[in-house]
């Protein structure tokens, strides 16, 4: 499953992130993620209808598995001692964390209590250039996203290309 680093500011603008890995993108602007509702962050976004999503990349594993172990909770300097440094969204009042080159910023759609699922609506998709190939294109070896495995508790890096989607099963008609 992706890494996603997930954030938002508190009523007193105060910011937090945490670690979640069970969701994704379903739509072209829509991200839905499972987010317990006791978590800092999850009332954050429901307080405050926004959050930023970023993909958690190898360069900076130990500061965003740290966001998974520490809750925002009783730790309410969390971000400041993962090391990571926020910038406020120029499109959503939420944290856009500066040493993670992907970051979708959202706006919350919905929240159901009973499944935990969170939705929102991508306003905009901040990214470093340095993650950029020669076309302006996301190159994810430049990214280096990271996946849960949540069997082994282990995180690994995406590797390379193992073939061309929306092309390869073609052999097969």
């Amino acid at each position: 499953m992706p890494v996603f680093i997930v954030a938002a500011y508190d009523e007193n603008g105060v910011p937090n992130a945490m670690n979640a890995a069970w969701g994704g993108i379903f739509t072209d602007d829509m991200v839905g993620i499972c987010l317990a509702e006791g978590h800092k962050t999850t009332k954050n976004i429901l307080a405050t209808k926004a959050f930023t999503v970023s993909m958690a990349t190898a360069d900076y594993v130990t500061a965003c598995d740290y966001l998974g172990l520490v809750s925002g909770n009783k730790e309410p300097d969390k971000l400041a001692k993962s090391g990571f440094h926020v910038a406020k969204s120029e499109f959503v009042s939420a944290p856009v964390i500066e040493e993670l080159p992907m970051t979708l910023e959202c706006e919350l759609v919905s929240y159901d209590e009973e499944s935990n699922h969170l939705v929102g609506r991508i306003v905009n998709i901040s990214v470093s250039e340095e993650i950029l190939d020669e076309n302006g294109q996301i190159d994810p070896a430049r990214l280096k996203p990271i996946t849960y495995d949540p069997i082994h508790h282990q995180y690994l890096a995406i590797g390379g290309k193992v073939g061309q989607a929306f092309s390869d099963g073609k052999a097969l008609k």
